[in-house]
């Protein structure tokens, strides 16, 4: 999974890392590669404790609507990605029915966003049921 990062320094060397998309995810290092390392750890942890606790992963926002927040102003982005889908359970094969225009309309879709067609469907179900 694929999660959006801010970060900041206020010295130009020590960096701090937020995960916008997860209130309360954070870290920090002491060069721009170490708080991206650390990041990945937090947000490791962090989705386990949301599994474990019962809470749903939040839906993520876009990097549009981040970097329209005051409080990420003058940060640098990035993104990580952290294998976390361990967390939610093994993936199930499933058979379904697509007409075959809408199946070519989902895998262009999927590609310029560089996902998969099984990534892309697993979000957008979670998008519809979040609305």
């Amino acid at each position: 999974m694929k999660f959006i990062v801010v970060l900041h320094s206020d010295d130009g060397q020590r960096y701090g890392a937020t995960v916008p998309d997860l209130p309360g995810c954070f870290s920090g290092g002491n060069t721009l590669d170490d708080a991206l390392e650390s990041v990945r750890e937090a947000i490791d942890l962090h989705v386990e404790g949301l599994i474990e606790d019962s809470i749903e992963v939040p839906l993520a926002m876009t990097l549009a609507q981040h970097q329209a927040n005051p409080d990420y102003a003058g940060g640098v982005w990035a993104v990580v990605d952290v294998p976390v889908e361990k967390y939610l359970g093994p993936a199930e094969k499933i058979n379904i029915t697509v007409p075959r225009l809408t199946l070519a309309r989902i895998d262009e879709f999927a590609k310029k966003k560089g996902q998969s067609r099984s990534g892309f469907l697993v979000e957008a179900a979670r998008t519809a049921m979040h609305a």
